[in-house]
């Protein structure tokens, strides 16, 4: 079990995360999210112990996180961390960089586990290619199977597949995160790809300046947002008067999601079509009611100009 009490981290004398709190249970995976400088590669760095604490604590199974203060060389033995530079050793083989933590003692059973992990990320018709030959994202693939090597009891990730091309990526986290799942490896990794947050966090942590804004499951967070930010960071959202959908209702806005919103001819909402945007199953429609931009989702495009109505697709 993972647990964070009231962590605090400034760069500086300039807070960078401020009383940051949660527990997270051995074998799930959580999701972190926010927009970029909200803190989440410091968060990552602080529970791996590279940075000491301002405020706080952190705990791995009763176990006492502690920084560079307390251990000549920072990091914990049972986590593992995959930052964005990789490190990587050039001028070796794939096969080398995998395997570079692992006993020779017994080197069957060295190659077979070299040979499960590239077979993981992807990898195994490079395994005798040197590292320093490959792309941005054949490296991040390879640096994965490094710090699985060791079979950590938690990973640490950090954007794990920013630098993966799209039509590769679908099946390397699937993959990655069933083995993560069957070896009964905790993860936490920070995120900006809501198909990573949505499809395979147990949980998700929403930070913004530093701070907790929520904590809960991919689906609470996604169906009942508790804020716009919040809301956002899932993809396109509208925020519009809660009386245009009921006549009882007061001032504040709703978080209505593009989908949740259908062509209606009798719908309540009268909208002018400004732009639409192919998604691939779906346009992506702009509109304007007034002074008020709404998108929304259709099947088809739609003229510049068309005017129509919209209501809410109730369970959407």
């Amino acid at each position: 079990m993972l647990q964070l009490r009231a962590l605090s981290f400034a760069y500086s004398n300039r807070f960078s995360l401020s009383g940051i709190d949660f527990t997270l249970e051995s074998g799930k995976h959580l999701a972190v999210i926010g927009e970029s400088g909200c803190g989440k590669s410091t968060l990552l760095r602080l529970i791996y112990g590279l940075h000491d604490l301002a405020d706080g604590q952190i705990f791995w199974k009763n176990q006492e996180v502690l920084g560079p203060k307390y251990h000549l060389i920072p990091g914990m033995s049972y986590m593992k961390f995959l930052a964005q530079d990789f490190d990587l050793m050039p001028y070796t083989t794939v096969a080398e960089n995998v395997g570079s933590f692992l006993s020779n003692t017994n080197k069957a059973q060295k190659n077979a586990r070299i040979s499960t992990l590239l077979e993981t990320v992807e990898m195994t018709e490079f395994a005798h290619e040197k590292v320093k030959n490959l792309s941005g994202g054949q490296m991040q693939r390879v640096a994965i199977a490094k710090v699985l090597a060791l079979e950590p009891e938690l990973l640490l990730l950090d954007e794990p597949f920013s630098h993966i091309d799209n039509f590769r990526k679908n099946s390397l986290r699937r993959k990655l995160f069933a083995y993560l799942k069957t070896q009964g490896i905790s993860c936490v990794f920070a995120t900006h790809d809501v198909q990573d947050i949505l499809g395979f966090a147990d949980e998700v942590l929403v930070l913004k300046n530093g701070q907790k804004v929520a904590h809960d499951t991919p689906s609470q967070l996604f169906k009942n947002p508790l804020d716009f930010y919040t809301a956002s960071l899932f993809g396109e959202v509208n925020a519009l008067p809660s009386n245009w959908f009921e006549a009882s209702a007061n001032s504040e806005l709703r978080l209505i999601y593009p989908h949740q919103l259908r062509v209606k001819q009798d719908g309540p909402i009268a909208v002018e079509v400004v732009a639409h945007y192919f998604q691939g199953t779906h346009f992506l429609i702009e509109s304007r009611c007034g002074d008020w931009v709404v998108f929304f989702k259709h099947s088809e495009s739609l003229t510049s100009g068309l005017q129509l109505n919209l209501a809410l697709c109730i369970g959407a």
